[in-house]
């Protein structure tokens, strides 16, 4: 069965989004539904990854919302390109690293596609750009595995209000800054979007993948 390509228009409610994630895991899981590559914007929430540390909140006053997926802190809010998926490793590589790797891949070659040079690293988890002479985080990538079904996904700074990001530590990274394409491209929302859907699809394919 091929992958299911979801795209929603407007902000979907963070629960509902994830409601629906866990339900597609296990019918996924139990073979009875398509994997999912689901491309959406939440409004405003701030999440915590598995691995987050209470000191990284920085401002007290705000609802944190605990998240089943990896890694630490990171604020969702509307300009920020949000990419879950659901996908059985059982029918690629049974190996979370090269899984990592193929979504790092995509967002890199489609950032390259606008002309924005990008890298991934191995310490701090993510894609990073060089802007103003600094390194600063432009992707952000938390998974979990359930029976080698991967879920989760990553999220990407489009023309969101980085402000936001400020109340936290983001992603436990209290050395570097986060940025968004806004400030590299003018290249719009959606067509960035078709562009990543692109570069997913042929990553991901049992016969592409590495």
């Amino acid at each position: 069965m091929s992958i299911e390509i979801k795209r929603s228009i407007k902000p979907v409610n963070y629960y509902d989004a994830i409601q629906l994630l866990e339900k597609r895991l296990e019918n996924v899981i139990n073979k009875s539904e398509r994997e999912l590559i689901w491309f959406l914007e939440h409004n405003q929430i701030y999440t915590a990854g598995t691995s987050y540390n209470e000191s990284e909140v920085l401002d007290k006053r705000i609802k944190l919302i605990k998240s089943s997926r990896g890694g630490k802190i990171t604020c969702h809010s509307t300009g920020q390109l949000i990419c879950y998926l659901v996908i059985d490793l059982t029918k690629r590589k049974k190996d979370i690293r090269k899984f990592i790797i193929c979504l790092e891949n995509s967002i890199i070659n489609s950032l390259k596609k606008f002309n924005i040079i990008s890298k991934s690293d191995r310490k701090n988890i993510g894609i990073w750009v060089e802007h103003n002479n600094e390194v600063k985080k432009i992707a952000a990538i938390g998974i979990r595995v359930k029976k080698w079904v991967a879920y989760h996904g990553f999220s990407l700074n489009i023309n969101n209000n980085l402000d936001h990001f400020k109340k936290i530590v983001p992603c436990g990274i209290k050395d570097k800054k986060v940025t968004r394409l806004k400030e590299l491209s003018n290249v719009k929302y959606l067509d960035f979007v078709k562009v990543l859907e692109k570069q997913l699809i042929k990553n991901l394919s049992a016969s592409n993948y590495f």
